[in-house]
């Protein structure tokens, strides 16, 4: 599904991403975890193709967008949602409107339908009836869900999650992390997780990599992270 080969990418000299290659697995969960500044965030926006790599390759669903016009990237991200980290609602727009923003962008769906499907997003992630309300209204719990309805709105075949629990208490982590799993699970998502909540993550991942300094340390499922005798690994989830 996703294919990344010795990535590299640098800011005026300074290494962010030094050789990065990794696979991820239709319909698998993956969280990229590490420190901050490790280069998690970067390494999603290329995945996307926000950003372009010094060198190196992503692919998606063997094509590789590293090499794709922004035209044709467009036509690609529409089988993609990404939440971002602060969730980037629009604030002069409702829920339900920031909902179907992205139905009236990107297709052709008639009021009706475009109705039918935000109530039925929102029954998804249990927030029916706070449509009318606008983000200033809303928890930071409540306007992370509505994010991740925004973007997985257009039948996402792959969902990119910045951050998805930052600024959240531990409740509301868990309770965001579980619903990330089961809206992923669900609709058969592959998944990628840019994180540095360790806990919720290893529990929602089917597999984890461990960055450190822009480079993959460590790689594998939750388990396999639990028994490593990688230092940095037993220093980071403990």
């Amino acid at each position: 599904m996703i294919e990344v080969h010795h990535l590299y990418k640098s800011f005026n000299g300074q290494g962010v991403l030094e050789d990065v290659s990794l696979q991820v697995k239709k319909g698998e969960i993956l969280v990229i975890l590490g420190e901050s500044g490790s280069g998690k965030s970067v390494f999603l926006k290329h995945l996307i193709g926000l950003l372009r790599p010094d060198s190196g390759s992503v692919s998606i669903n063997s094509w590789d967008i590293t090499r794709m016009t922004e035209q044709e990237l467009l036509r690609i991200r529409k089988d993609m949602g990404y939440l971002f980290q602060e969730g980037a609602l629009y604030d002069f727009m409702n829920v339900f409107e920031n909902i179907a923003f992205p139905l009236r962008e990107h297709t052709a769906f008639d009021a009706e339908t475009i109705r039918m499907k935000v109530y039925n997003i929102l029954k998804l992630i249990g927030l029916e009836g706070v449509e009318q309300k606008y983000p200033a209204e809303l928890s930071g719990g409540m306007r992370k869900r509505v994010a991740l309805a925004r973007a997985i709105i257009l039948d996402s075949k792959i969902l990119f999650c910045d951050e998805p629990t930052s600024g959240l208490d531990p409740l509301r982590s868990r309770n965001i992390s579980d619903l990330l799993h089961e809206v992923a699970k669900k609709l058969h998502c592959t998944t990628v997780v840019a994180s540095h909540d360790i806990q919720n993550s290893l529990r929602i991942a089917d597999r984890l990599a461990l960055l450190q300094s822009g480079r993959i340390v460590a790689f594998g499922t939750p388990s396999e992270f639990k028994i490593s005798s990688n230092m940095f690994v037993k220093e980071f989830i403990i």
